[in-house]
Formats: structure tokens, sequence, C-alpha cells
């Protein structure tokens, strides 16, 4: 009876050894996808300076600079926006983000600033998307100080967040809007004509 005690006892410390065994395996599994969701320095290199029309070395600068601030990102948003302002302001924006293992998703951009801000511009912005988890999770509000806008060789940056998600919008094109304003941008399904 005692060799059969003894037998159970072993067959359930093997047990619960490969049980731990496995959980380790799945943790090591899923800190590699983690890691395999997101983008490196080159794949976004290269898809911003195409979709920007520009040399891979002027938009490596703007990139060295947000990946050294928020590091590597795990999805992305093409698109284009229109924006003015006299003071008040407002900016317009569409366009699909991206993300490995999910399907594109079209998302609209609005939002309302307020400061010491004069012009109009319309331009391509790149956005780079931080800490997202499930797709939904980009339609919310993500308040910004403009004011902390930085120009890296043609390319205009500044950051967001809301809660954990971060973005980081890149923008180039025609026209100038320059001063220190205060707003954030609403990230919507649908195009949504109040900026509100």
């Amino acid at each position: 009876m005692t060799d059969k005690k003894l037998t159970r006892r072993d067959t359930l410390v093997k047990a619960g050894g490969g049980a731990i065994s496995l959980a380790a395996a799945m943790t090591l599994v899923n800190d590699t996808a983690s890691a395999d969701d997101t983008y490196s320095k080159n794949e976004i290199v290269q898809v911003a300076s195409d979709f920007f029309g520009m040399t891979t070395a002027a938009v490596a600068q703007a990139v060295e600079r947000i990946f050294s601030d928020l590091g590597r990102p795990n999805a992305y948003i093409k698109g284009e926006e229109g924006s003015g302002a006299f003071v008040v302001g407002l900016r317009y924006g569409k366009g699909m983000m991206y993300r490995k293992k999910f399907k594109n998703l079209r998302v609209y951009w609005q939002g309302p600033s307020i400061g010491f801000d004069v012009g109009a511009n319309a331009s391509k912005c790149f956005t780079l998307v931080y800490q997202i988890r499930r797709q939904e999770e980009i339609f919310q509000r993500y308040p910004g100080v403009e004011g902390s806008y930085y120009f890296i060789a043609g390319i205009g940056v500044n950051y967001q967040r809301t809660g954990r998600i971060s973005l980081a919008p890149m923008r180039t094109g025609v026209g100038l809007r320059a001063g220190v304003n205060a707003g954030y941008l609403s990230y919507t399904r649908e195009r949504d004509i109040l900026p509100f």
C-alpha cells in the first residue's frame, strides 16, 4: 500500500511539475508573440518614407526620436487631414489602421484646439500607435498639447495619450500652422462633422 501511495505522490509531483513547466513555456511564447506583434524601426521607416514620398534618411530622424521616447509601436495609421485655426482651430482626418495579424481598420478623427495659433494646412498623417490591445480601443478621445510639437527633417511630431495608449502622429504637408495650442483628437468609426 505504501508503494502505491508513493507512486501516486510521484505521479502528482511529476504532473504538477509538468503543469508549471507548461505555464512557463506559455508565458515565454506569449512574450515572444507580443514582440512579434510590434513594428521595428526599419519597418516603420520603410512604410513611412514610402507613404510620405521622402527619403528614408529624412524619415529615420523623426522615427529615431519617437522610438527613443516610446519604443516599438504595435499599430500605425496612414491617412490625410486638414486643419485651420485663428485662435480656435479644427482638425479633420481619415485613414486606415494597420496591425500585424489583424484586419485593417478605417478610422476618422476630428478635434478642436484653442490657443495662440494661426494658419491652415493639408497634410499626410502617419500615426504610430502604442499599447493597443483590441482594435476598438482606438475609438476614443486623445488629449495632447500641440505646443510640445517638434519638427525634424520636414516632419512635425507630437504625442497624445489616453490611459496606457499613446499616439505619435507624424505630419508633412502644404501650409503652415504655428503656435501653441491645446486640444484633443477623437477617433471614431464614422466621419463626424462636430469636433466635440
